[in-house]
């Protein structure tokens, strides 16, 4: 259905609903509206640059990959540092705790950014 027809459909709808439901037929319009426009310009991203978008995911996968690799590496090096010292359980919490902070914030910030 073309954005014209989409635009036709939501007016004739609100006049057969009546003023009461016209907030949910314009919110529901500009949703299909917002998707058509996402649509159209991923589609465009995708044929005018496929390169770039890899490189961007590769990127991302880098940036993942390294902090995996630092984590696990502070986590165990800091381990058995507490372990041959004979320290507290207290450090150990800290650093895994931080650990898991750390990464927790970077995964939410990628979903969200």
């Amino acid at each position: 259905m073309s954005t014209g027809d989409e635009l036709r459909a939501a007016v004739s709808a609100r006049r057969e609903l009546g003023p009461d439901y016209e907030d949910a037929v314009v919110e529901s319009f500009l949703d299909r509206m917002g998707k058509e426009v996402d649509r159209r310009v991923d589609e465009r991203l995708a044929t005018a640059n496929p390169k770039a978008l890899d490189k961007r995911q590769k990127t991302a996968d880098g940036l993942r990959l390294a902090l995996a690799i630092v984590s696990m590496s502070l986590g165990t090096l800091g381990t058995i540092a507490i372990a041959v010292s004979g320290g507290s359980e207290r450090p150990f919490l800290i650093i895994w705790l931080g650990i898991v902070l750390v990464n927790l914030v970077f995964a939410l910030g990628r979903r969200s950014g």
